[in-house]
């Protein structure tokens, strides 16, 4: 008598990854990638974002355009953040994927119309104590509300009521997740990923870091006084510092973008925390321009009139050459006549 053999049939399920990386900032290009691992060929792609609830996708207008599996955007816009998801199929939709995992697109703006204000002002926030975050809108207009997309999927108010400020008396880790300021129509603004966490987090800026600008991190513990370690400071992996209660980088350049974190030797590591840096101000840099045109203009203008000062400064050398012997005429005259006169 055989033994007896279950077999289990489900659905291939695709598989979705971003590259280069899903923290963005506007002008930014980025892939979304779907891929089904099977050995079945001939698959055709399509894109959907998440809208109101966890499970109720809308298919992207141009999702024809990811047909191959790859969906790129050149230069991500701010209507460009959200939740996204992928499916596949084929032989004329006869074979359908279950829906792929969910991945993030945040996307900066450079210089967005309303913050997200967030107190304590870091990312990474210890357990069991207040955080506030609230929209605040330069023009004073109304409308924004304070948004959330959490680890556990769950897309809502962070607020029961709504509103452009969001309170927590108690932190605890299903907080952490993505939160940021929607408008009205729906415009999403200032997106913050914000970590609930017990034990160790990284200080580290809310918002992206400019360049040239001076950035500190430090390593906290919730249970000493004073509460920053001495820890290693790793980015994207790598050992950067070691042993030092905090990370100072001096001058800000882009190459100092990255995943960040912190670990100490027996209280264990932080969260890593995304860092964006984006270009220096363009005042800065047109005052610069201006300034280099001016002192090019300056140096144009000597140098066009050099050729004038040199003839004006010979004519007037060869007038004063002219002048000598009447000059002299005249001195040896009065000295004579001044001698005669005493005789």
């Amino acid at each position: 008598m055989s033994d007896k053999v279950t077999l289990t049939v489900s659905d291939p399920r695709a598989v979705l990854s971003v590259s280069p990386q899903n923290w963005l900032t506007e002008g930014d290009p980025v892939t979304l990638i779907c891929e089904v691992h099977s050995f079945s060929t001939g698959w055709t792609f399509s894109w959907f974002t998440l809208t109101v609830s966890p499970d109720q996708y809308d298919q992207l207008s141009d999702s024809s355009r990811g047909a191959t599996g790859n969906y790129t955007v050149s230069s991500v816009a701010l209507n460009h953040s959200g939740v996204y998801v992928c499916r596949a199929e084929r032989e004329k939709s006869v074979y359908k994927t279950q829906f792929s995992n969910t991945q993030l697109l945040w996307v900066t703006g450079v210089s967005p119309p309303v913050s997200l204000i967030v107190s304590p002002s870091r990312t990474q926030h210890f357990t069991s104590v207040s955080l506030s975050l609230s929209c605040e809108d330069q023009s004073n207009s109304t409308g924004w509300r304070v948004r959330r997309y959490t680890d556990d999927g769950r897309l809502e108010d962070c607020s029961l009521r709504g509103g452009s400020t969001c309170t927590f008396s108690f932190t605890v880790p299903s907080d952490t997740g993505v939160y940021w300021c929607e408008s009205e129509s729906g415009e999403k603004h200032h997106p913050v990923n914000i970590t609930v966490h017990s034990g160790v987090i990284l200080e580290s800026p809310v918002h992206p870091v400019t360049e040239g600008n001076h950035l500190i991190l430090r390593c906290l513990y919730q249970h000493t006084t004073p509460a920053n370690l001495r820890a290693d400071f790793y980015k994207d992996g790598s050992l950067i510092q070691n042993q030092t209660t905090e990370m100072n980088i001096t001058t800000v350049s882009k190459s100092h973008e990255g995943f960040y974190y912190c670990k100490h030797p027996t209280r264990g590591e932080s969260p890593k925390s995304w860092i964006s840096v984006r270009g220096g101000s363009n005042e800065h840099s047109l005052f610069h321009s201006e300034s280099q045109i001016s002192v090019l203009n300056i140096l144009s203008s000597v140098l066009a009139a050099c050729p004038y000062l040199l003839v004006t400064v010979m004519l007037v050398f060869k007038c004063c050459r002219m002048r000598e012997p009447e000059e002299d005429y005249q001195m040896y005259s009065s000295l004579f006549f001044d001698v005669s006169g005493r005789t």
